[in-house]
């Protein structure tokens, strides 16, 4: 098991531009943030009991395009918050995120999330936000750009 959050290095934060919310016999839970680090991806959930039991641990899994295989590495709950860690991190390129819940009785989507290119619409991503990058000037070499 890997310490995702001091071992690693949290690389962005992506918010869910649909409310991700799951419901189904016994479980219900609301996808708050999804981080992603150098060591896994962290899926931030807020439980709600149901029929005033205390919450359950859902079943979820994370997709991306690639098909890699994410693994459910560790959970921590405290009240109705709940972080998953999965393991590994996403692979270089990756452009979308998908949570579904795992539950056999009621396998379906919960939310889709969009990944950022690291050099996405002219800039540089940096936990979650784009930078603007300085405006090339022509003529001068790379080096005289930078120091502008």
């Amino acid at each position: 098991m890997v310490d995702h959050v001091s071992g690693g290095h949290l690389e962005r934060v992506l918010l869910p531009l649909t409310f991700g919310k799951h419901q189904s016999q016994g479980i219900e839970f609301t996808v708050l943030a999804v981080e992603i680090w150098d060591t896994g991806i962290v899926v931030n959930l807020h439980l709600a009991s149901v029929n005033e039991d205390e919450p359950q641990t859902p079943a979820i899994v994370v997709h991306d395009h690639f098909g890699t295989e994410y693994r459910l590495d560790e959970v921590a709950t405290v009240g109705s918050r709940q972080l998953q860690f999965f393991a590994p991190s996403i692979p270089e390129g990756t452009r979308s995120l998908t949570i579904r819940s795992g539950d056999p009785n009621s396998a379906s989507f919960v939310v889709a999330l969009a990944v950022p290119a690291p050099n996405g619409r002219g800039g540089e991503t940096l936990h979650g936000h784009v930078r603007r990058l300085p405006a090339r000037r022509e003529g001068l070499p790379p080096e005289e750009q930078e120091a502008s």
